[in-house]
């Protein structure tokens, strides 16, 4: 846990002094949020030139449905939330929170981002899937970033076959059920020699055959 007492100061005044103390230095994030974003277009920062040191790990999990909750707290909103995105870093398997100055891990259970907007777009001529995560990050399906099926153990602890896609710096977005659906609709459907449904997605020149 960082604590920042000072609350007249701006609380990513460095980027450095992320505090999740009490709901008022949560409320001073998503004010600075809001600013920047008044005249700044969502952009991710460079996390992989930053070489901060670490700083434990605090009490901040987000739940395999998307949930983001602190110190058994669920956190609504959502400024604060794309904040929090902009800043995921993931090493050795584990996830952080990283600033130029400091590094704390938090505790995700599945992925730490969600695809709820399904779209194709075209590009020089070829027509590409984009998708988009609840913190308004665009990812364009390719090579770098594809889409594909990972286990999960649900809530009867029996593996599920869910849909991600890769966004950055070794993280994924789980596609909510509901965005996956419209993906189909890009696709189509066959049934392989094992009796599976395989969906076929085309995006530029990359196909993808995902067993569902």
């Amino acid at each position: 846990m960082i604590n920042e007492n000072d609350s007249s100061q701006n609380p990513l005044e460095n980027q450095g002094k992320i505090v999740f103390s009490d709901d008022k230095n949560l409320m001073n994030i998503a004010q600075y949020l809001k600013d920047v974003q008044q005249s700044h277009k969502r952009s991710i920062p460079p996390l992989d030139q930053w070489h901060p040191k670490h700083c434990g790990k605090m009490d901040l999990k987000v739940k395999a449905n998307g949930e983001w909750w602190h110190e058994g707290q669920l956190i609504k909103r959502q400024a604060l939330l794309d904040l929090f995105s902009k800043v995921l870093w993931k090493e050795d398997g584990k996830f952080y929170l990283k600033t130029p100055v400091e590094q704390i891990e938090i505790e995700v259970e599945d992925e730490p981002l969600l695809i709820n907007q399904v779209d194709q777009v075209e590009i020089e001529g070829k027509r590409y899937l984009q998708l988009t995560t609840t913190n308004q990050d665009v990812v364009i399906v390719d090579e770098r970033h594809p889409v594909f099926m990972r286990a999960y153990p649900n809530e009867a602890g029996e593996d599920e076959l869910r849909p991600y896609v890769h966004v950055r710096f070794g993280m994924n977005a789980l596609i909510q059920r509901q965005s996956f659906y419209h993906l189909v609709n890009y696709g189509s459907l066959s049934e392989n020699a094992r009796g599976e449904t395989v969906l076929t997605l085309k995006s530029g020149d990359l196909v993808l055959h995902l067993s569902t």
